[in-house]
C-alpha cells in the first residue's frame, strides 16, 4: 500500500483487518494478520477473560497453532483414559507419552489475545457488533466493509473476519449453513483433594444412551469439569444424562460451582466461507469435528488461515481479486480441516448406530487405541489416518456397511453391545 493510500486511510480510519469475536479462532486471525504487519483491530462483545463452555481439550493439533512462545496454561496432563460403554464395560487405557493436556478457557483465550496484542492488533472488548454493510451509504468504496457496533458507531476494514461464536452475526451475513446442531451441557464441580487425586492424570469418557451422545471428565486441580453432548432436540434427555451421569460418578453430592450449556453447530459441506471480503472461521463458519464435537484445533487452525487470507483480500484493489483470494481461503480449508470434518461425519453415522462397536475397539484392539493415541498427540489426523493407511479406510468401510444393517435387539428390546 503506497504512502498516499496509508495517509488517506488514516483521515478516516481504516483497517486492514477487522476481526470479529476473540475467541480462539478470532484471536489466532488477529494475530496472523498483525504478524504480516497489517493494522488489526481485533473486537469482542464480552469483557476478558469470559467463561466459556468447553472441556478444554488440548490435542496435538491445537498445540502445533499456537503462536511461537505461547506457554500453555496447563491445569492437568492426561496419561490415561477410562471408557464406559453407557456406564459398563469401563476399562482404563494407559500411554507413556501425555495424549493432551487440559485447561481453563478464561486462561487460555486470554493469553492467546495477549500474544495477537503483542503482535500489533488492538482490542476493543465490549464492542457488540450489529452487522457488516459491503454496500451503501455507509460504505465509502468497494474496497471497504463497514462493521456496524451496537450504538450506532462504524468502524470500516479492507477486509473482516467473523470469529464471534456458533450464533454468529458474520456468519449470518456470510449466508453460513448448519449440517448438524448439539447440545452441550456442563458442570464445574469442585472436589476435595482426595477426589481430585483419584483423577488426576486421567479423563474419562462415556458413550452416552442417546444416539451420537457422549460424557466426558477432564480433571483440573481441584475442580472436575464434567459435561455431556448430544444432538439438539433431546434436550431433557440429555439433561437426564449429564444427571445419572454425575451421580453415576459419585458426585452427586458436590456443588458445582458453574452450570452451563452451549450449542455447537456444525457446517454443511456446501456452506460458504466468505462473501466478498469478509471470511469466517472457527465456530462462526460451523468448523468442528463432527464425531467429537472437538473445536479448538479447528478454530485454531482455520483462525490463523482466516487471518493471513484477509491480508491477501486487504491489499486486493478489486472485486475479482478479492473473490480469488477468498476461493483460496475456501480450498485451503477444505483440503485440510474438510476432509478431516468429512472423516468425522462418516465416524459419527457409524457411532449413532454402533456406540458399541467404537467401545471394543478402543479398548480390545491395540490398532484403534494407537490410532486414538496418534490423533490426540497429533502425529496424525483422522483425515491423514483414513487417507494414507490402507487398515483404516477398511475398516472404515466395514463400519460404514455395519452401520447400516439393522442393530440387533435383546428381548428386552436394547440394542446388543458387540
Amino acid at each position: 500500500m503506497s504512502s498516499e493510500n496509508s495517509s488517506a486511510d488514516d483521515v478516516r480510519r481504516v483497517w486492514d483487518v477487522v476481526v470479529v469475536g476473540a475467541g480462539p479462532a478470532g484471536a489466532s486471525a488477529a494475530y496472523a494478520a498483525a504478524v504480516a504487519g497489517r493494522r488489526v483491530l481485533l473486537l469482542e462483545k464480552a469483557e476478558l477473560p469470559r467463561y466459556k463452555t468447553c472441556g478444554g481439550g488440548i490435542i496435538g493439533p491445537s498445540r502445533d497453532s499456537l503462536p511461537p512462545g505461547f506457554e500453555l496454561p496447563l491445569k492437568d496432563r492426561v496419561h490415561a483414559v477410562t471408557f464406559s460403554n453407557n456406564g459398563r464395560f469401563t476399562r482404563t487405557r494407559r500411554s507413556r507419552q501425555m495424549l493432551f493436556g487440559l485447561i481453563n478457557r478464561p486462561e487460555f483465550d486470554q493469553q492467546l489475545v495477549e500474544h495477537a496484542q503483542k503482535a500489533g492488533a488492538e482490542l476493543r472488548t465490549g464492542a457488540t457488533v450489529v452487522r457488516v454493510e459491503q454496500h451503501g451509504s455507509a460504505v465509502p468504496d468497494r474496497r471497504t466493509v463497514a462493521v456496524v457496533l451496537q450504538g450506532g458507531e462504524t468502524v470500516l476494514a479492507r477486509a473482516v473476519v467473523g470469529a464471534d461464536g456458533s450464533a454468529s452475526r458474520i456468519g449470518a451475513h456470510v449466508g453460513v449453513k448448519l449440517g448438524q446442531v448439539d447440545l452441550g451441557l456442563e458442570a464445574e464441580i469442585p472436589v476435595p483433594e482426595t477426589v481430585a487425586e483419584d483423577w488426576r492424570g486421567r479423563v474419562m469418557i462415556d458413550w452416552g444412551p442417546i444416539p451420537g451422545s457422549y460424557g466426558w471428565v477432564f480433571p483440573k486441580g481441584d475442580t472436575l469439569t464434567v459435561g455431556v453432548i448430544s444432538a439438539r432436540g433431546e434436550g431433557a434427555a440429555t439433561k437426564r444424562y449429564l444427571e445419572d451421569f454425575i451421580a453415576r460418578l459419585g458426585l452427586a453430592g458436590f456443588e458445582p460451582s458453574i452450570s452451563s450449556g452451549h450449542l455447537t453447530r456444525c457446517r454443511a459441506e456446501d456452506s460458504p466461507l466468505s462473501r466478498g471480503r469478509v471470511l469466517v472461521c472457527g465456530d462462526a463458519a460451523g468448523m468442528l469435528e463432527p464425531w467429537t464435537r472437538e473445536g479448538i484445533s479447528f478454530a485454531l487452525r482455520s483462525g490463523r488461515l482466516a487471518g493471513e487470507w484477509a491480508v491477501r483480500i486487504a491489499e486486493a484493489h478489486d472485486a475479482v481479486d478479492a473473490r480469488r483470494q477468498a476461493l483460496n481461503y475456501a480450498f485451503a480449508i477444505k483440503a485440510g480441516l474438510g476432509v478431516e470434518m468429512a472423516v468425522g461425519r462418516r465416524m459419527l453415522a457409524v457411532f449413532e448406530r454402533r456406540p458399541g462397536l467404537f467401545h471394543a475397539a478402543l479398548t480390545g484392539f491395540r490398532p484403534a487405541w494407537r490410532a486414538f493415541k496418534e490423533i490426540t498427540q497429533g502425529s496424525t489426523s483422522l483425515g491423514e489416518l483414513v487417507r494414507t493407511h490402507p487398515a483404516a479406510q477398511r475398516a472404515l468401510s466395514v463400519m460404514d456397511r455395519r452401520s447400516a444393517a439393522p442393530v440387533p435387539q435383546d428381548p428386552a428390546g436394547d440394542a446388543v453391545s458387540p
